[in-house]
């Protein structure tokens, strides 16, 4: 088979001849340097799949949960309404027990949990056998009566009392004052009920001052809410106590609908949230709520839990007492930016950003880290998360890591929108924060943090845009530049944001600035700002003649791991036989790119599931393992690099690499076989001679 002919444009007929003939060498890494290679696949993968979620309309306004009650005495029809709704929690009777014993008990748990219900059980329990009542008390501050307590002077014998300590207050106690100062309140309390033989409960919520009461042992229970599943039933019984029988089971069926649960997007719903989607049940099996609106409720309740989040920490007073809030709202951002990840990224993410909201706050004051908090669990428990096994992906191996997720599929994305949508000021950290993590050469962190800031932007442009994208673009550091192009890439999966998207980087692929070049070509390997695949393809064949193929061959390669092979396979035959050298070149390079690179090194911002089980092959064997049917566009690709003088040598090379690689793998051995063949004979044109000689040897050598 005759080598095709070398056409030339006028401009490169009169470049020097070393010039326009130029050998090809094979493509050598990603334009990162292996950056975001290992491990790139994965973490986009999960950063999709956490923040990527169809939410629909959602009623943000959800109805209040009928508790707290307010200070003061709690009315008998109250208690009464308590006793048929309440579920026992777990260890109810150990409670129970031990503040007969001792008068006092704390529950250490979240709010929402049913702490306040647990506790008003109890002391309702024990106010029966003592003709006493029940009442709550309003917290004071340290300077109150008996330390903490409004109201404590007063208590009367046989009574219980409920008192519940501010979460921020609580924090800033231990903070500012000294780690033990918890112990001593409760120690004092404890003495002033057990002589007036009264009884109280007071709620601590979960995070570093009740680890250390869990770990003294002394007055403090964990606290673990009831099934969801048994308060959602007992709720929609007294609900539909008096309605027809079929309600009730029809509410119970569509609490199991798969819908419902993942509008909801929760693994499992705290007791307030179970009572109030009750309420929502029974009116829809009333047919007071469409089937539309039942949803769109339920699709309220993850960003309620963010907005109740944000409110709580919406306070925090100033330097040092504001860390133990700030602090906890840096680890729910950090949770919905890294969820599913290794604790220890998520961790060091979350202090960066806790630094990041205390300059802020006061430019003044350079906070320090605690060297010696409280339990992982127990922070976490603060963000509605939990921590087990998990594995990272290294490219050639996995290794075990404990990491930490949400429990809650649509958590991460209510933090994230929440913090970026309804607190201006928190942008400004949040942004200098995630344009840090992309400077991180792993890709479990920057790929993450990339993804992350294209969603942010895509919800303001003009913000993220001067915030976000072009700090990143404007580096000498490639894997900013390269997180620059993801981030406006993912952004430009918003219909109103592409055309935006499209035109800045239709702006520097024609601009003098190299780096902004650069992105550009890496920006059009996803395939999305430019509105489809084809146009992606154009706008690299345009920008091929600025970089030598170098960046344009690699970002063509990553649409051919794509969701539209066929069309790379077509424009890439196309530029064989196009007269620009810079676009015969770009599908040569390409092409060998396609021999010589492992398939996730190719990772994109869609899924391509027919590609998963060969991730671990060269992209061509994997093409040819899934799709058959492209093995001719293949085949006279790779022919023509083989034949092309400027390429036979790399190509063989490239060939023989290949197949050496295969060599241990009778799968992938298998699908060379099939092809080779298909390879060495064009009709009744032989391969050429040199390069079947080479191909034939290393056969031979198998």
């Amino acid at each position: 088979m005759s080598a095709p002919e070398d056409l030339s444009t006028p401009e490169e007929a009169s470049a020097p001849a070393q010039s326009r003939g130029r050998r090809l060498d094979i493509p050598q890494g990603d334009p990162l340097d292996g950056a975001g290679q290992p491990g790139g696949a994965r973490a986009a993968r999960e950063a999709r799949a956490h923040l990527h979620i169809a939410y629909g309309p959602a009623r943000l306004c959800a109805d209040p949960a009928p508790y707290p009650l307010p200070e003061g005495p709690v009315p008998r029809e109250e208690l009464a309404r308590l006793r048929r709704l309440h579920r026992a929690a777990p260890g109810h009777a150990a409670m129970r027990d031990h503040l007969r014993r001792t008068h006092l008990v704390a529950l250490c748990g979240e709010p929402g949990t049913g702490r306040v219900w647990t506790g008003l059980a109890l002391l309702a329990e024990l106010a029966e056998l003592t003709g006493g009542g029940v009442s709550r008390l309003g917290y004071a501050g340290p300077d109150g009566a008996s330390g903490v307590a409004k109201g404590v002077e007063k208590i009367e014998r046989g009574h219980g009392y409920l008192l519940e300590l501010p979460a921020g207050q609580a924090e800033s106690t231990a903070e500012s004052t000294c780690e033990s100062m918890a112990e001593p309140l409760l120690d004092r309390l404890r003495a002033h009920f057990a002589e007036h033989e009264a009884f109280c409960v007071v709620l601590v919520a979960g995070g570093p001052v009740a680890d250390r009461l869990l770990r003294g042992r002394r007055h403090a229970m964990a606290y673990r809410p009831p099934a969801a599943a048994d308060v959602l039933d007992r709720h929609l019984t007294e609900l539909l106590a008096d309605r027809p029988a079929g309600l009730l089971e029809t509410a119970r069926a569509t609490a199991r609908r798969p819908e419902l649960t993942e509008a909801l997007g929760l693994d499992e719903p705290r007791p307030g949230e179970a009572a109030r989607l009750a309420g929502h049940l029974a009116a829809h099996a009333e047919g007071r709520l469409s089937d539309e609106r039942l949803l769109e409720h339920c699709r309220s309740f993850a960003p309620h839990q963010a907005r109740e989040w944000f409110l709580e920490a919406g306070h925090p007073g100033t330097l040092p007492a504001a860390l133990p809030a700030l602090r906890a709202a840096a680890l729910r951002i950090a949770l919905a930016v890294f969820d599913g990840s290794a604790h220890s990224v998520t961790a060091e993410a979350a202090e960066l950003l806790a630094w990041e909201l205390a300059v802020t706050l006061d430019p003044q004051y350079a906070p320090g880290r605690p060297l010696f908090s409280a339990r992982p669990g127990a922070c976490l428990a603060t963000a509605r998360a939990v921590h087990g096994e998990g594995v990272e992906d290294l490219g050639d191996a996995s290794v075990p890591v404990r990491a930490v997720w949400f429990e809650g599929r649509r958590l991460a994305p209510a933090v994230l929108h929440e913090s970026w949508d309804a607190h201006h000021n928190l942008r400004g950290p949040m942004a200098r924060w995630l344009r840090g993590l992309c400077d991180d050469p792993r890709p479990q962190v920057w790929v993450r943090a990339a993804v992350a800031a294209g969603v942010l932007c895509a919800r303001d442009y003009l913000y993220g845009l001067v915030e976000l994208a072009l700090p990143l673009a404007r580096t000498d550091s490639p894997v900013r530049r390269m997180a620059a192009a993801t981030a406006l890439a993912e952004a430009s999966r918003a219909p109103d944001v592409r055309p935006a998207v499209n035109g800045l980087l239709h702006a520097w692929a024609r601009g003098d600035d190299e780096g902004e070049r650069e992105t550009a070509a890496l920006a059009h390997g996803y395939g999305l700002a430019a509105g489809s695949v084809a146009a992606s393809l154009e706008e690299l064949g345009r920008l091929a003649r600025a970089d030598n193929g170098r960046t344009t061959s690699h970002s063509v390669v990553r649409l051919l791991a794509g969701a539209e092979p066929e069309t790379v396979l077509v424009a890439l035959t196309h530029w064989l036989r196009d007269t620009r050298r810079a676009r015969r070149d770009l599908a040569l390079l390409a092409t060998l790119r396609a021999v010589t690179t492992r398939t996730s090194h190719l990772w994109g911002l869609g899924e391509v599931p027919e590609l998963e089980p060969y991730a671990a092959w060269p992209l061509a064997t994997a093409l040819l393992a899934a799709h058959p049917e492209y093995g001719p566009r293949l085949a006279e690709l790779l022919r023509a690099a083989l034949t092309w003088a400027r390429s036979a040598g790399a190509a063989e090379d490239a060939l023989v690499g290949w197949i050496r690689r295969a060599a241990g793998d009778e799968r992938q051995l298998a699908v060379l076989c099939d092809f080779l063949p298909r390879l060495a004979q064009d009709g009744d044109e032989p391969l050429d001679a040199g390069a079947a000689t080479r191909i034939r040897e290393v056969l031979e050598a198998l």
